[in-house]
């Protein structure tokens, strides 16, 4: 019964284009890779510094499974809770501007255990969201239960109409991410913290995509815009600009301590790895001094985005080291990414449920090991796609 019910869903997602399916890495993800046996320069990876397999990161890992072992061996409310967990929180507070901060196994579960934490079963409060944020915030606040208030993708007319609707509720929580995933672009968070502010409401964002990448050390959008100190909950993510794993929270000590004792996410996993602690702590040593790495990112992003402009296709509004192409159907998406792979070119194709309808994609996402060579590969296989 069960196998007939799952064959017809899978069935399903195959006639209508979107079944998917693992694709074997044999190397270390890198501009570099080889897939299923073959190479390919890889632009489909978050990890924007080029720092995995760093060797002074490799070093650390070594070092602290020398100390620690490798194993988080229970959850850190029991005997999980190791010196070089606090001592990366201590790091990323500081690193963010805020009082204390909190780590997890991923970023996924630390947007989902905020958000079900702080808002599950209160009456009084609602939860407003741009259209287009991350599928794991969108699922912490499904967890929560509570009132939902959408508004248009980065519109502050549409967010401040929001607002006004949401005034009878005592605590709205108010989320946006700082570089959206899908599009690469902007949210307006002066604009944004400043509409919280004046309507009473606790803003959340999510700077998974541009810590690392954006600000004099690497701290985000919200450093570039000055508003890091307007805001009231700021995630971010170890598995992007980092590469590392995990997730983290930074906020008051009243909201890690809240989600100490809260948060189901927190409470009821195994602390994550002390290698992996090890290997964020010497990341950050790293990137806050890698302005000239994310100079020529965002330089190399701009080339990039204005050669694809010139060639015809569709780059949505993007301001950052994503690049979408929106190709429209799903069935012309998987052609440019097949194409492509011809052609050694690594991007998988980007498609419903993970963007709306007909704005299926190729999501190029650069790092500071991409080179001008790569670079001009690139452009010249897809434009004999035009």
């Amino acid at each position: 019964m069960l196998d007939d019910f799952l064959l017809k869903k899978l069935s399903e997602m195959e006639n209508a284009g979107l079944l998917r399916t693992l694709n074997t890495i044999q190397s270390n993800p890198a501009v570099r890779i080889e897939v299923n046996g073959r190479k390919f320069i890889n632009f489909s990876s978050n990890n924007y510094l080029d720092l995995a397999g760093n060797k002074e990161i490799n070093k650390a890992v070594a070092d602290a499974i020398e100390k620690y072992g490798f194993a988080g061996t229970s959850s850190r409310l029991v005997c999980g809770n190791l010196s070089i967990h606090e001592e990366l929180e201590a790091g990323l507070a500081v690193f963010k501007n805020k009082q204390a901060s909190l780590v997890l196994p991923s970023g996924y579960q630390t947007n989902v255990g905020i958000i079900s934490a702080l808002m599950a079963n209160e009456k009084n409060s609602c939860i407003i969201m741009d259209k287009l944020n991350h599928a794991s915030l969108w699922d912490g606040v499904k967890l929560s239960g509570s009132r939902i208030f959408v508004y248009e993708h980065c519109d502050m007319n549409s967010l401040e109409k929001t607002l006004k609707r949401a005034h009878k509720y005592e605590i709205k929580l108010t989320i946006t991410e700082s570089v959206f995933s899908m599009d690469g672009d902007f949210a307006p968070l002066k604009d944004f913290t400043e509409l919280c502010r004046k309507y009473g409401a606790v803003s959340m964002v999510d700077e998974a995509h541009s810590t690392g990448v954006f600000g004099k050390e690497g701290k985000g959008l919200a450093e570039v815009f000055g508003v890091s100190n307007k805001i009231d909950i700021t995630v971010g993510t170890l598995s992007k600009a980092f590469a590392a794993q995990g997730g983290f929270v930074c906020g008051s000590l009243k909201l890690i301590n809240f989600l100490i004792n809260k948060s189901r996410a927190f409470i009821y996993t195994t602390a994550i790895s002390p290698a992996v602690c090890a290997a964020a702590l010497k990341s950050l040593e790293i990137l806050k001094g890698s302005a000239a790495e994310r100079a020529f990112l965002l330089k190399t992003a701009e080339y990039l985005k204005k050669k694809l402009n010139k060639l015809g296709f569709n780059t949505s509004n993007t301001q950052s080291q994503i690049i979408p192409v929106i190709t429209g159907s799903v069935e012309n998406t998987e052609r440019i990414s097949l194409y492509l792979r011809e052609k050694g070119i690594y991007i998988p194709a980007i498609k419903p449920p993970t963007v709306p309808k007909e704005q299926s994609r190729i999501r190029i996402s650069l790092t500071a090991g991409h080179t001008t060579r790569d670079i001009e590969k690139l452009t010249d296989s897809i434009s004999e796609i035009v």
